[in-house]
């Protein structure tokens, strides 16, 4: 129990390096005109936290980024599954499905951000799309192979008790694929956080912290653009340890031995 505790507490060294980058950026701001511009200072910093926490921008822009990110992974996800797994079991659909996947892959989706621009606008549809898109590519992937690579034995027992090919889908072949499923859906929230902010960036309708990114830009406001930069690591980093925490809670029994 003890050990369990102290294993999420971070050894103290790995604070070393971002405090001596932290006073390092403070003392580059402090040399000049020129480097005061280009690099905020920390009371600079501080006062734009304060500034944005009152007005209620900074939560407002937060909630919307992270709204559309879970939006996203939710509907990609759940389409990445469903494809993955009718791929995996169906040779028909293998043949049908597997070319225009892996045709539609190769185009990154920078390269469909004006068709998606033409079709739906510069809204929140089209970055829905972008998110979703990021998030269907690894489920997809990671539940076909999961389900490809469970044991034969395994379905051929279902076979010996008569099991339905439903029944053996629920009962031996998705169990068996569920961490390999995991993994991919941990890769979808990564992807679709990262694609969340950057069809912020190109699509600026709408709240989002890419958004305000963009308005920081605009306004040279670098003390906004260092925090809001912080903020998003921050929850991606919330984000995937949250996911590493389920994994490790879901699947502990692959930790036996």
């Amino acid at each position: 129990m003890q050990n369990s505790f102290y294993k999420w507490i971070p050894d103290w060294r790995g604070w070393v390096l971002p405090i001596v980058v932290i006073l390092a950026w403070d003392a580059m701001s402090r040399l000049d005109a020129n480097h005061a511009y280009a690099f905020a200072s920390l009371g600079q910093i501080w006062a734009g936290v304060v500034e944005l926490s009152r007005s209620g921008e900074l939560l407002v822009n937060v909630q919307a980024s992270v709204q559309r990110a879970l939006t996203g992974l939710l509907l990609g996800a759940s389409a990445g599954f469903l494809v993955g797994s009718l791929v995996a079991v169906s040779r028909t659909a293998n043949i049908l499905i597997t070319p225009i996947y892996h045709a539609i892959r190769q185009v990154p989706l920078l390269g469909l951000v004006p068709l998606f621009a033409l079709w739906f606008g510069n809204g929140d549809t089209s970055k829905l799309i972008v998110v979703s898109l990021s998030a269907f590519y690894p489920v997809v992937l990671s539940t076909f192979e999961g389900m490809l690579q469970v044991d034969r034995r395994f379905n051929e027992v279902g076979q010996v008790y008569r099991l339905s090919r439903w029944q053996i889908y629920r009962r031996i072949t998705l169990p068996a694929a569920l961490p390999q499923v995991f993994t991919g859906f941990s890769l979808a929230l990564a992807f679709a956080w990262l694609s969340t902010i950057g069809s912020e960036l190109l699509f600026t309708a709408g709240a989002g912290l890419g958004n305000l990114m963009m308005n920081a830009q605009e306004a040279s406001r670098m003390d906004v653009l260092i925090i809001v930069t912080f903020v998003i690591g921050v929850l991606g980093y919330g984000m995937s340890l949250l996911i590493k925490l389920a994994s490790n809670h879901l699947f502990k029994w692959r930790q036996v031995g």
